[in-house]
């Protein structure tokens, strides 16, 4: 069998073994050290918010937040049915009740339609409205967020933007023209994961134009504890905030951030025009509004005319070695999410009976990407 192809793989070029050296030369591995703030400082910075805070993960980093708008039991939150668990769980941990809302079929993400014909409706009926809602960049894509936001912003409901799979992507046009996703609502939130755009080896980060609500998630992420020589903690935190170790390697890996964007963008376009015209295949999102990362390369595979689904499609290229994930199953179709309540769901469970992801990590060179489109035209052809 030939090399195998991951699906998408960390990069790790640059300062990276550089910084991490200095870290162990100086025996600041732990959440104290110079990198992290450094980390912190850079990243504000390339994204275009005044204040960013790191925490362990990404799933932190959205908990947190939630903590910061004072989510809690008998409180609902919007968010998309179509998305990573982590999106949902932070949720159930403060013990509020999701509400799982449909996806767009232009864009793939959060419908902002369903959203806001649910909060006009529950405004005439005097219902209560939802605490917040939590909008999930899928895959790479900004999600439509320029009608929403004034929206939301008209009944009070603050927006948190999990941006874990966006980072790099903007807005093109409109009210929202330049800005970075995480950036728009009142907080937003990142992944450093292994297999994200740059990598901590795990991590994440809450960024906000908000003084206060900065400060008071760095008091949370460090088990909220009271400055002074003391133990105090005046509330309750978590052991959350970002080790140094992993915060050089963010560095490193931010310093290559653009690099990597441009890469990706050339690998998708790559498999645009190879696969764009074979009957049965639909290519990812691309509004004209926004100006994705391309995360994952996400195709929609019509069985009836491609002769084959994605989960056999996803077996013959495993045959070949190549790497491939569906897209992620829609949260009502689980256990823990099948009683929650919801707006529609068939948007999403048609993406979901459809896509598949294909290898694109910023590495991946031109020889090995062929392999991918010949491999992926034979499941069609042979």
């Amino acid at each position: 069998m030939s090399e195998r192809i991951p699906l998408s793989e960390p990069n790790l070029v640059g300062n990276a073994e550089r910084y991490l050296q200095e870290c162990l030369r100086t025996n600041y591995v732990s959440s104290i050290g110079p990198f992290v703030e450094r980390f912190e400082r850079e990243f504000a910075q390339w994204v275009g918010t005044r204040h960013a805070v790191a925490c362990s993960s990404g799933t932190a980093a959205l908990h947190v937040a939630l903590r910061l708008l004072g989510i809690g039991r008998g409180d609902e939150v919007f968010v998309p049915t179509l998305t990573f668990i982590a999106s949902a769980n932070p949720i159930l941990y403060e013990g509020a009740t999701p509400v799982l809302v449909d996806s767009e079929a232009e864009s793939w993400n959060l419908d902002p339609g369903l959203v806001l014909e649910e909060l006009d409706r529950r405004a005439r009926s005097g219902q209560r409205q939802p605490r917040a809602v939590v909008v999930v960049h899928l895959l790479g894509h900004p999600a439509r967020l320029d009608e929403l936001s004034r929206g939301c912003e008209r009944y009070g409901i603050p927006i948190v933007e999990d941006a874990a799979e966006a980072l790099g992507a903007r807005y093109s046009g409109g009210s929202l023209d330049g800005r970075h996703v995480g950036t728009i609502g009142r907080l937003g939130c990142y992944s450093f994961n292994g297999n994200k755009i740059i990598t901590s080896g795990g991590g994440g980060m809450i960024g906000t134009d908000d003084e206060a609500l900065a400060r008071r998630a760095k008091h949370l992420t460090t088990q909220a504890r009271v400055p002074g020589v003391e133990y105090v903690h005046d509330e309750l935190g978590y052991n959350y905030r970002l080790t140094n170790l992993a915060a050089a390697l963010g560095v490193a890996q931010l310093e290559a951030l653009a690099g990597f964007v441009r890469r990706k963008r050339e690998i998708a376009e790559r498999y645009d025009r190879e696969l764009g015209s074979l009957p049965g295949v639909g290519l990812p999102p691309r509004r004209p509004w926004a100006e994705p990362t391309c995360w994952l390369y996400s195709v929609r595979i019509d069985p009836k005319t491609f002769g084959r689904g994605w989960r056999e499609v996803r077996e013959r290229l495993g045959q070949s070695g190549i790497d491939t994930r569906p897209i992620w199953n829609p949260l009502h179709t689980m256990a823990v999410y099948k009683e929650a309540p919801r707006l529609g769901g068939a948007v999403a469970e048609r993406l979901f009976s459809e896509g598949l992801s294909l290898p694109c990590s910023t590495g991946l060179t031109v020889p090995q990407q062929d392999r991918v489109i010949d491999a992926f035209r034979k499941c069609r052809t042979g």
